[in-house]
């Protein structure tokens, strides 16, 4: 299957190095390109990709703005936006995952790395790079939040018990593979508990479980099991 991308970043010669980048694979198609957030959007409204890859900072309207306009769109429910940064501690990046984003990429990443979070993204697997990406939603969620989220603390008492487990896991950028092996299951049930959890949360993908996961104070910043 090709995965269909958009590719927003307002500097040219960027825009083009990935477009280059990702039009040289076989299984990735560039449908559009946009030089600003309202392009971003317009974009990805009619074009329905399955990626957008989305620079934050643009003029207009930015991509963290676009990226909370995408994720709010339901017909746009499949698509999956991927931010770019200079840093990867950028102080937008939580607040685009916040928003819905499912991951994000530094600039300098390594060509084989950006084509496989593509590709990650649209599967809507496991978290981009889940280490760092766990770190910097630790670091602004006790900024940001210093105390846990009683609404989205509410919101997971829906969950069973098992549920919260598997929440815990996830929170960690465990894999269905790595979530089945630490807590004695099949792949196919671990699965099918993150498919239940993203419909009870409305979550729309796990990235944004482990933001809710650190809101709700179900994960602690800094917590490790």
């Amino acid at each position: 299957m090709t995965v269909r991308v958009v590719v927003a970043d307002d500097q040219v010669l960027v825009r083009a190095g990935f477009v280059a980048l990702l039009t040289a694979q076989d299984d990735l198609e560039v449908v559009g390109e946009a030089a600003d957030g309202e392009q971003a959007v317009e974009l990805a409204t009619r074009l329905r990709p399955d990626v957008v890859l989305m620079d934050i900072r643009m003029p207009g309207l930015d991509g963290l703005a676009a990226t909370r306009r995408i994720a709010a769109a339901p017909q746009l429910a499949d698509v999956r936006v991927v931010v770019l940064t200079t840093f990867e501690l950028d102080e937008y990046v939580f607040e685009a995952l916040r928003a819905g984003a499912s991951g994000f990429l530094v600039k300098h990443t390594e060509p084989a790395e950006l084509v496989r979070a593509v590709r990650v993204a649209a599967a809507g697997e496991a978290l981009l790079s889940p280490g760092v990406t766990r770190r910097l939603i630790a670091e602004y969620a006790a900024r940001a939040r210093p105390l846990p989220d009683a609404g989205t603390a509410q919101a997971l008492a829906v969950l069973t018990e098992r549920e919260r487990e598997v929440l815990t896991q996830v929170a960690q950028g465990l894999t269905n593979e790595e979530i089945a092996d630490r807590l004695v299951m099949s792949p196919a049930t671990a699965r099918t508990h993150v498919s239940r959890i993203l419909g009870k949360l409305g979550a729309r993908d796990r990235t944004q479980l482990v933001v809710l996961a650190y809101e709700s104070g179900h994960v602690r910043p800094g917590w490790h099991q």
